[in-house]
C-alpha cells in the first residue's frame, strides 16, 4: 500500500469537514453530464451555455496557488472534453494528441485570464474536431477490428488475432464485418494492403516483388492479380503512370 495512504485519508476527512463548513459544493455531476453530452453531440452554443454555468461557482482547490490550482482544473476540463469527442466517435488516438497539445499549452500559461479564455477556445476546438470528422458508421468493434487493421498492416493479420483484439467470437466478427462493411476481413485486408503499396509504387524504387512481399502477399502473382482486381491495372502499369521521378 501507499506509505502515505494515512495522511491522505486524513486530508480526505479533513477536506470534506472544510468544504461543509464553508457550504463548498463541486459542480453538479448532472451538469458534467449535460457538458459531456452538448460537446458529444457537437452542440457549441449549449456546451458554451452549460460550462459558463459550471464556471458561475467556485473552482475546486486543487493545489496550494491560485494558477496552478487552476491550470489543474483546466486539465480537468480537457479530460472531459477528450473523453466527450471520443464518445462522439473521434478516434482515441485523435483525441488523446489534441489534449496533449492542450495540456501542453495550459502549463506554458501564467496569467489567470489567459487560462480562463483558454478553457473556452479548448471546448471550441475539441467540437469544431468533432464536428469536422467524417465519422464511421460501423459498430464499435467494427471500428476496433478496422482500426487494429489498420495499424498492423505490415504484420500477419489473422481473424483469430482481430477477433482476440475485439474480445468477440471469430465467427460473430466475420458475420458482423461482413454485414457492415460490405466484403469479408480478408478482402478488407487485402484491399487495404494495396492501398498502402501505391504509395510505394510512387514514391519508392523497390521491385514490385519486394513491396508485394512488405505487405506479406505470398508472391507477386497473386500481389498483381489483388492490385488489378481493385485498382483496374497491374502494379507496373500504375507505377508507370504515376511514380514521381
Amino acid at each position: 500500500m501507499y506509505k502515505n495512504r494515512d495522511r491522505l485519508n486524513t486530508q480526505f476527512i479533513r477536506l470534506q469537514l472544510e468544504n461543509k463548513q464553508r457550504g463548498y459544493l463541486h459542480p453538479s455531476f448532472l451538469m458534467e453530464t449535460r457538458l459531456q453530452n452538448a460537446i458529444k453531440n457537437a452542440d457549441l452554443t449549449q456546451a458554451i451555455k452549460i460550462l459558463e454555468n459550471i464556471n458561475k461557482d467556485q473552482r475546486p482547490v486543487l493545489s496550494t496557488t491560485t494558477i496552478r490550482s487552476l491550470k489543474n482544473s483546466l486539465i480537468c476540463s480537457c479530460t472531459l472534453f477528450t473523453r466527450a469527442i471520443i464518445a462522439g466517435g473521434i478516434h482515441p488516438e485523435k483525441a488523446f494528441t489534441l489534449s496533449d497539445v492542450y495540456i501542453v499549452e495550459i502549463e506554458s500559461l501564467e496569467s489567470i485570464d489567459a487560462l480562463a479564455d483558454l478553457e473556452y477556445e479548448m471546448l471550441q476546438h475539441f467540437i469544431e474536431v468533432l464536428s469536422n470528422e467524417d465519422i464511421s458508421p460501423y459498430s464499435n468493434t467494427i471500428n476496433q477490428a478496422i482500426s487494429y487493421i489498420n495499424e498492423n498492416i505490415l504484420t500477419d493479420l489473422t481473424l483469430q488475432k482481430i477477433s482476440d483484439h475485439c474480445y468477440v467470437n471469430h465467427s460473430y466478427l466475420s458475420h458482423l464485418f461482413k454485414k457492415e462493411v460490405g466484403i469479408s476481413i480478408v478482402k478488407y485486408i487485402n484491399k487495404k494492403r494495396v492501398e498502402e503499396a501505391k504509395y510505394m509504387l510512387i514514391h519508392t524504387k523497390s521491385s514490385i516483388t519486394e513491396i508485394a512481399l512488405l505487405f506479406l502477399f505470398c508472391n507477386q502473382s497473386y500481389f498483381t492479380a489483388q492490385f488489378k482486381l481493385y485498382e483496374g491495372m497491374t502494379p507496373k502499369e500504375f507505377r508507370d503512370k504515376h511514380f514521381l521521378k
